[in-house]
């Protein structure tokens, strides 16, 4: 009987060797024909679906898998050449075909370039831009995560071969006249060490790279450098001219420790960092911004059902480290996760590492003791009202010393402000009881008081800088609009940014002005009282008028303490845009009735609230201009606009 097995045993085993020598046999005798066929099948999709010619002028196998190609081409009909290659030389792993794996063995290019261009050509890559037929396309139906990204990553694996040689090859990128060339002179990979050089023209910028390390595409790890071979910094320069992005650094370094299947989940580790970043953008700073040292070492988890960069990943940014958790997860609900750590830390390093040009109002501050922060958020697609915005942070002896260039100690005495407006410093304004103009905040009317309380921040004295409810409120309905229609502003961060802030609007001051809301608010810098009077004799009321002394006079001819309650309204109304009151008056000084239903909704919030009496009276005597401020009404004006200003003011309420 045991005979029997062995001889069936046998049998087999000679029956599939058989079969391999055939297939392979087969392949042998046929493998030109089975080339140019594929050749061909690949020129007829280009046709048939980009509408671009693809042809190989030569192509024949070398040995036994290798392939030899010359004059390579792809070009768009009616479109410049997207590629162009001289000779191409690959070694294809025959046994990796029959588990249905493509992987190169060996690569060699030589002579070509890929051009992306967009001229009065149009663009040469418009075609392979385009989606399927919305009619014809298959609906996509819900996959695995993990194994996708798994067969993703060995796909474009095993398409970077063990040894490899790429020398003069260019990338050339044209976009309505900007013009950019990277030529890769040489690329060589063997024995798992790859290095590079290439160089970058611009017009007249020009700079040399190199890329260099360790890079092993079959055990899936890589350890690369990015660097300058000349002097100096590595820079960007089609990104600057196409973007207005100016931004620059030593040296990158790219590592991948491990990419695992297991459990049913894929696991990518290693870290990325970058040495002495600087950039320059508008919309960031009005400085250029400079990071010394950064780092991140990651740990990303893919799922069935989600895909998440792991909580016991770690972010260095100079002496800041921090725990990042991000997380997209569609088990129950579309949800999406964010949660960050820092551990107990020395406030000192904290600000010495905050990063140069992007918080200027703390260079020079000094610190002591120490504090742990930890920020929770998470939002369900849907149900987004169910938002998650929660914020904790611990404090051990912290104190401020010495500030930076915002001495916030200055609100408790006499100083000099002056507003920026159209980045141009306006004329100054004595905070003073010397002034004039200036109203301790005892004098001016319990109606202005409340009415401003009541539009701005009706919590102002029980909170300490922010509302997390606020904040929260404001993340849901500019997630719902897609666009930042709401803000979160209470009246501590209007005070920090009208005296010690510009009015630009970069990153770099709202992140200012939220350390310098919590540092003033948490160290009980300046009271409350004092905060809000400074407030009340420093904010614009209209045009070159700030501080209520002045807007009294400028508008009814009277001093802060007589204002009557619905004057208090109409002036808090307007503490947003103080200039658009020229639109809310008739030709006679009377304010029009749009805007008198919009106040009235602001008395009856006061009045719910119990900040005032229900006195008929008083809630209707007329708003009538007698000062000055009745010479710059405009008399004609579409109201389908000054609706439209009025719907966006209500909606910032508390219904």
């Amino acid at each position: 009987m045991k005979e029997k097995t062995k001889k069936r045993l046998l049998w087999a085993t000679a029956i599939i060797i058989l079969l391999f020598l055939l297939v392979t046999a087969g392949f042998f005798i046929f493998r030109q024909q089975l080339l140019e066929k594929a050749i061909s099948k690949v020129s007829e999709k280009m046709k048939s679906e980009y509408n671009s010619d693809f042809k190989i002028a030569e192509a024949e196998f070398n040995s036994f898998s290798g392939v030899s190609m010359r004059d390579i081409s792809l070009v768009p009909a009616n479109g410049d050449t997207l590629l162009r290659v001289n000779s191409l030389k690959t070694n294809i792993n025959f046994g990796r075909l029959f588990v249905g794996d493509v992987q190169l063995g060996t690569l060699y290019i030589n002579d070509g370039f890929v051009a992306v261009l967009e001229n009065e050509n149009g663009k040469n890559y418009a075609a392979f831009l385009r989606t399927a037929n919305k009619q014809t396309a298959t609906p996509r139906t819900k996959g695995n995560i993990a194994r996708r990204a798994y067969k993703l990553l060995n796909t474009a694996l095993n398409l970077i071969p063990t040894d490899m040689e790429v020398t003069n090859v260019e990338l050339r990128v044209e976009n309505k006249g900007r013009n950019a060339t990277l030529n890769l002179q040489e690329l060589r990979l063997a024995d798992k060490l790859l290095d590079s050089k290439m160089t970058i023209v611009a017009g007249k910028f020009k700079q040399n790279w190199r890329i260099s390390g360790k890079a092993d595409p079959r055990n899936k790890t890589t350890d690369l450098r990015f660097f300058n071979r000349d002097s100096g910094q590595i820079r960007l320069p089609y990104i600057d001219e196409r973007y207005n992005v100016e931004a620059a650094f030593d040296s990158i370094r790219l590592n991948v420790s491990e990419i695992e299947m297991s459990g049913g989940e894929l696991h990518v580790d290693g870290f990325t960092s970058i040495v002495n970043l600087k950039v320059n953008n508008r919309r960031l700073a009005s400085k250029d911004v400079v990071i010394r040292n950064a780092r991140f070492d990651y740990r990303m988890r893919f799922g069935a059902d989600f895909m998440a960069i792991d909580s016991s990943s770690t972010a260095r940014l100079n002496k800041i480290e921090f725990r990042p958790h991000l997380a997209y997860d569609v088990r129950a609900d579309t949800i999406y996760r964010m949660n960050i750590q820092i551990p107990k830390m020395p406030a000192q390093d904290f600000i010495d590492s905050l990063p140069e040009g992007l918080f200027t109002n703390f260079e020079g501050m000094v610190a002591e003791g120490s504090f742990d922060f930890d920020l929770k958020f998470e939002f369900n697609k849907n149900k987004p009202d169910a938002l998650i915005f929660e914020t904790d942070m611990n404090k051990e002896n912290l104190k401020i010393v010495k500030y930076g260039e915002a001495n916030l100690s200055k609100l408790n005495t006499s100083f000099t402000y002056r507003a920026i407006e159209n980045g141009k410093p306006q004329r100054a304004i004595w905070v003073s009881n010397d002034n004039i103009y200036f109203t301790p905040l005892e004098q001016i009317s319990p109606y202005l008081r409340n009415a401003v309380l009541t539009t701005e921040d009706p919590s102002f004295f029980s909170h300490k800088g922010f509302i997390n409810d606020a904040f929260k409120q404001s993340i849901i309905k500019n997630i719902k609009t897609k666009k930042f229609a709401r803000g979160a502003s209470t009246i501590s961060m209007q005070l920090v940014k009208n005296v010690f802030l510009t009015r630009e609007k970069t990153l770099s001051r709202k992140l200012e002005e939220i350390l310098l809301v919590y540092i003033l608010e948490n160290n009980r810098i300046a009271s409350k009282h004092r905060m809000l009077e400074v407030y009340f004799n420093v904010i614009e009321w209209g045009p070159n008028i700030y501080g209520i002394g002045e807007a009294s006079i400028f508008y009814f001819e009277k001093h802060p303490s007589q204002l009557s309650l619905n004057e208090s309204v109409f002036l808090a109304g307007i503490v947003p845009r103080p200039k658009a009151f020229t639109w809310q008056f008739t030709n006679q000084g009377t304010l029009k009735p749009h805007v008198i239903r919009k106040n009235r909704y602001i008395t009856n919030l006061m009045l719910r609230r119990g900040l005032i009496q229900n006195d008929t009276v008083a809630m209707n005597e007329p708003v009538i201009l007698t000062g000055r401020a009745r010479g710059f009404v405009v008399t004609e004006q579409d109201s389908t606009e000054v609706d439209s200003i009025i719907i966006d003011e209500l909606d910032e309420f508390d219904f």
